[in-house]
């Protein structure tokens, strides 16, 4: 079953699919350490991986797996990251959140924006009933983004992952359709 990749519009965002233009700066995303100093993976040091990503972003679509979208500010067109809705499982009604966006734009409250409105999207057009996200324990900000769109904390793994050759442990978040409302957006976070 494919997924079609939406295009979505917020008051200061379009969330819209990648395309191969999309490479240049998904690589000078990718390659930041300090904006991947979190994650599980190291920079990116070859543009190709840029391609393949873009690529896997296609693949997941056509695999109804999921969709991952380029942020764009509205003001000036930049692309300053992305958004994504992986491992849909239409059975179980699923899903997991994930985003990444450039050091500069952070502070902003993009990221909490663009959460927003794939959510909305995907309660309202995949009928989900759960979505779950994940964030290194040392990746506050990350964590804040998720209880602004009305994530619970519901758990830690312990030390399950290797971030920059130091174990690390992870904060699990989830979200129940029964806690979104989807015509004045997430509940507040308690």
């Amino acid at each position: 079953m494919s997924l079609t990749t939406p295009t979505l519009h917020t008051a200061r965002l379009r969330l819209r699919p990648f395309t191969d233009a999309d490479g240049d700066a998904l690589f000078a995303l990718h390659s930041s350490a300090y904006v991947l100093r979190y994650w599980d993976a190291p920079p990116w040091s070859e543009r190709a991986r840029a391609e393949r990503f873009i690529a896997a972003c296609q693949q997941m679509a056509d695999e109804g797996t999921g969709a991952r979208l380029a942020l764009d500010r509205l003001s000036d067109g930049a692309f300053i990251g992305w958004c994504s809705l992986t491992r849909w499982n239409p059975d179980y009604r699923s899903a997991s959140l994930g985003y990444c966006l450039h050091n500069a734009a952070w502070g902003y409250g993009y990221a909490t924006e663009a959460a927003s409105a794939l959510l909305q999207w995907a309660f309202d057009t995949l009928d989900l009933n759960r979505v779950q996200a994940e964030t290194d324990t040392r990746n506050v900000a990350s964590a804040r983004v998720l209880e602004k769109v009305g994530f619970m904390r519901e758990g830690t793994l312990r030390e399950d992952c290797v971030v920059n050759g130091e174990v690390s442990d992870s904060w699990v978040f989830g979200l129940i359709r029964r806690e979104w409302r989807s015509s004045s957006g997430p509940v507040p976070a308690r």
